[in-house]
Order: C-alpha cells, then sequence, then structure tokens
C-alpha cells in the first residue's frame, strides 16, 4: 500500500513530460491525410501474399478442397486480389463518383471503409471461387453411378416387399 501512495504521490516533474500525456498521432495527424481507399501497394501485396499462404498451407481451405502449388497459387492470387480491386474500385466509382474518396473529412473516411469492406468480401468470393472450381475440375463427380446404384437397390427392396 505505501508503494502505490508514494507513485500517486510523486507527479511529474515540469521538465519531464509523460509520453502517455502526448501521443504521437495528436501532432502528426494534423499533417498528414488518411485515405483508406484505395489501398496502397504494400498492402495489395501483402494481400496477395496471405492468399498464397491460404491456398498453400494446411488451412480450412486446403482440407476441404484440396492445397494449390506455390506457383499455381501466386499466379491466382495476383488474379484475384487484381479482380478484387477492379470490381470494388468500380464499386467505388458508381457510389461516390470518380472525385469522392480522396478529401478530408469522416464521410470520405466512412465512404473509404465500406469499398474496403467490398474489396475484402471480393477477396474472399473470388478465392472461395476458385478453390471450389479447381476441386470439381480435379475429382469427377460419381454422383449419378451411386444415385443408380441407390435406386436400383431401392426398387428391388419394393419388389421384394
Amino acid at each position: 500500500m505505501a508503494e502505490s501512495e508514494s507513485i500517486v504521490s510523486d507527479p511529474p516533474k515540469p521538465d519531464e513530460t509523460p509520453k502517455e500525456e502526448t501521443p504521437s498521432t495528436t501532432t502528426t495527424t494534423d499533417s498528414l491525410t488518411f485515405n483508406i481507399w484505395p489501398p496502397t501497394n504494400r498492402t495489395r501485396d501483402a494481400v496477395v501474399r496471405r492468399l498464397v499462404e491460404t491456398l498453400t498451407t494446411d488451412t480450412v481451405l486446403s482440407k476441404r478442397y484440396g492445397s494449390v502449388a506455390t506457383e499455381e497459387a501466386e499466379k491466382s492470387a495476383r488474379l484475384i486480389e487484381q479482380e478484387a480491386f477492379d470490381a470494388a474500385q468500380s464499386e467505388h466509382a458508381s457510389r461516390f463518383g470518380s472525385g469522392s474518396g480522396s478529401g478530408s473529412g469522416s464521410s470520405s473516411v466512412e465512404d473509404g471503409i465500406e469499398i474496403l469492406q467490398v474489396y475484402s468480401k471480393e477477396v474472399s468470393r473470388r478465392m472461395l471461387e476458385f478453390v471450389k472450381s479447381r476441386a470439381e475440375k480435379a475429382v469427377p463427380t460419381p454422383a449419378p453411378v451411386e444415385a443408380a446404384s441407390e435406386n436400383v437397390t431401392l426398387t428391388q427392396h419394393i419388389i421384394l416387399i
């Protein structure tokens, strides 16, 4: 208890300004502008790297649909990201026009967040379509043969009754 009292009773010296009280974002935010949309090339490259990782490593998708070779995953991830970006860019232009999104203000940040969500959903949707279509091509569906044999068995069972 004596320790907590000494911490509370020791105010900072006038020459010392605690870093917690003056966050760096306060001083730098005034001179910087945030653009949520479009993402930087660095961000887009990170999305591609994450897609490649998801497609090539042991994930829920690879367990269900099979993993992808690294070379194919890299090409496909670039294509998926580019198509998702183009779709989101098109959505941005149709919703807000070509001049919106680069200005300051809360609405432009909110608009950017909305379009970033569109981009994210497009990436996810296209990745899922890719792994599903790839799995369908790799494994022929034996469902009609199984269905036919089940019908014969059912028919035989009904005749026997």
